[in-house]
């Protein structure tokens, strides 16, 4: 499992809630930006919009009281993939509540929404936490 806990454009998050379907267009947005060479390799992966991360979620990724989850993977990477078949899909999930309490305008969400997509689905690929922090996505 890999969990998402960076800073995002964050500010005083004054923004109204989206509608539940309102965001899951931010989350197929940023997904359909992505290039066509890695949106095709995106096999046997479930994304999903939750509005907040269960506590079972915050405490097995050892996430603080004081931390916000803005998203999270669950699977086997495709660079940890050996005799991979007949399993369930891998999971994405984004969490619309805490995106929305760090945003401040409509176009602050959307960028927080794209910075969590892709730090999530680097994470399918097999890109670590290290490796996104110094491309400047975690």
């Amino acid at each position: 499992m890999r969990r998402v806990m960076f800073p995002l454009a964050h500010s005083a998050g004054s923004m109204r809630p989206l509608s539940h379907d309102d965001f899951e267009v931010l989350v197929r947005e940023a997904i359909a930006t992505l290039p066509q060479e890695f949106l095709s390799r995106l096999d046997n992966v479930d994304i999903a919009v939750e509005d907040e991360p269960t506590q079972e979620q915050l405490e097995i990724n050892g996430v603080d009281p004081e931390d916000m989850l803005y998203g999270l993977y669950v699977g086997i990477p495709l660079t940890q993939r050996h005799d991979y078949s007949m399993v369930m899909p891998d999971r994405i999930f984004i969490f619309k509540g805490p995106l929305e309490e760090v945003s401040d305008t409509l176009e602050d969400l959307s960028d927080n929404v794209q910075t969590t997509v892709i730090h999530e689905i680097a994470h399918f690929f097999g890109i670590s936490d290290e490796k996104l922090e110094e491309m400047g996505l975690a």
